[in-house]
């Protein structure tokens, strides 16, 4: 029910705030001021990062590595590949400039040192790890072993400008360089969240448009009944047509199985926004629409429902109440109103042809398109650096500058091309018409023509290279 129209909308909403924010490996830069504890201390601590991709199986000097000849490397852990592939680090291997070739002789007795420790043995023992548990292994490691190996202060030592507070502060940014990561990675972890929690709400509003009628009839009711005990009540008050608050689809709403399991689970309160609620009352009140229903000689559950069905196209959905009641209640929701609107009233069509049980849609509509949303989030994330070479490859320099593009134009191309290579029961066409009114809805005025004409040239290129294979 929450359809991929949606999902790729929250996917592209989350995404963007989440690499707006985000950061990956960050160095320490390289001290202002020159003293020779700061000068020292600093390449001690890109010498501990080499180090540790060294341990890990990566070589990062022009020297054969010392565990070249290991068949498993137990430390080729996620974090060293992050490390590995950041773009400072590789220069910094490229450049061939450091002193870590004066720590060889550290690396072999490090490696058995680790993986005999009891913090190795402890962290092998986990059946899943994650970067925080990577990280705090490190840390463990660098505080435990690192630090107070002789052989690594020997190699230390071999430069002229060591100093003990160098090497201590050294030590200290490398582990402050790898917790900074550590909570990079815990919010791609919020991010992912923030991506389920977005679509439960979107799920939340459907059900909270369905209550509507069942608040809206209820405040009708206690307006009637009141109006019974007024001092000198009118034989319309005594006997007021209730045809309103006897609406047969406000009552299968009130007494649908499904609704009732998920107020359970997910309780809807809408009596802070009573008034509001009495403002869409009023102006059914006063509608035409109403006054034609109350007026009609008879009614049937049909009827009831396609009065509903009218109200909430035509009354409740436009009105600036409901504008009120969605931003005060959820960040999502004035984004995900048209499409829920859609489905609650597809939902009342639908208990017009029974009148038994009223069923609601579910969530999604099969486990394919559960899991789409965070399949496509992930898969982005993971891949960003190689879809965003295939989006400045094909920018034309003399009509766009790259270092200017609107970056949601960026992130909608880099999703789109993940569903490109990700999923290949998406026709091609679906993928590229759903894109680019993304581009057209939540960036420039200029956005949708420029992602329709990148995206047609990526394509052509992947299916050139072998990379895409459908129509």
């Amino acid at each position: 029910m929450i359809n991929r129209i949606l999902i790729r909308m929250k996917v592209v909403q989350l995404l963007y705030c989440y690499l707006l924010t985000r950061s990956d490996f960050k160095l320490i830069p390289s001290p202002e001021r020159q003293t020779r504890d700061n000068r020292f201390a600093y390449e001690t601590y890109i010498n501990l990062i080499l180090l540790l991709l060294e341990l890990s199986g990566y070589k990062v000097s022009k020297n054969e590595s010392p565990l070249s000849q290991l068949k498993d490397n137990k430390l080729a852990l996620k974090v060293a590949k992050a490390l590995s592939q950041d773009s400072e680090i590789r220069e910094i291997i490229a450049r061939e400039n450091t002193s870590i070739n004066d720590y060889d002789d550290a690396v072999r007795p490090l490696y058995n040192t680790i993986i005999n420790s009891t913090v190795y043995s402890d962290f092998s023992k986990k059946r899943s790890k994650d970067i925080a548990d990577e990280v705090t292994f490190w840390t463990v490691v660098i505080d435990t072993i690192i630090a107070k190996s002789s052989e690594v202060e020997t190699a230390a030592r071999r430069n002229d400008d060591f100093t003990q507070a160098g090497f201590v502060s050294g030590i200290k940014m490398l582990r402050d360089t790898l917790n900074a990561y550590s909570d990079n990675r815990n919010s791609f972890s919020q991010a992912q969240k923030s991506l389920e929690d977005a679509l439960d709400k979107a799920y939340e509003l459907y059900h909270m448009l369905l209550l509507l009628p069942v608040e809206i009839t209820r405040i009708q009711r206690d307006r009637l009944e009141s109006a019974k005990e007024k001092y000198i009540p009118t034989s319309e008050d005594l006997n007021p047509n209730t045809r309103f608050i006897d609406n047969s689809f406000v009552k299968a709403v009130a007494y649908s199985t499904d609704m009732e399991d998920y107020l359970k689970a997910n309780p809807i309160n809408l009596d802070t926004h009573y008034l509001l609620i009495k403002k869409l009352l009023d102006t059914i009140l006063q509608s035409e629409l109403y006054a034609k229903y109350m007026e009609a000689p008879t009614t049937d559950h049909a009827a009831d429902c396609e009065f509903w069905r009218a109200a909430m196209k035509s009354i409740i959905l436009p009105s600036d109440a409901l504008a009120e009641i969605l931003e005060s209640s959820s960040i999502y929701w004035n984004d995900d109103l048209e499409i829920m609107g859609t489905f609650a009233i597809k939902t009342i069509k639908q208990a017009a042809s029974t009148e038994g049980d009223l069923k609601l849609l579910p969530q999604y509509k099969d486990d394919d398109d559960a899991r789409f949303g965070a399949q496509l989030f992930v898969d982005t994330v993971n891949n960003r650096e190689t879809y965003r070479s295939y989006i400045d490859q094909f920018i034309d320099e003399s009509q766009w500058d790259a270092d200017r593009l609107a970056f949601m134009d960026i992130v909608v191309m880099m999703v789109a091309i993940s569903e490109l290579l990700n999923f290949p029961a998406i026709p091609i066409p679906v993928t590229l018409n759903e894109y680019i009114e993304i581009a057209n809805s939540y960036s420039t005025p200029r956005s949708g023509q420029f992602v329709n004409g990148m995206l047609f040239s990526i394509i052509n290129y992947l299916k050139s290279e072998g990379k895409l294979n459908k129509n």
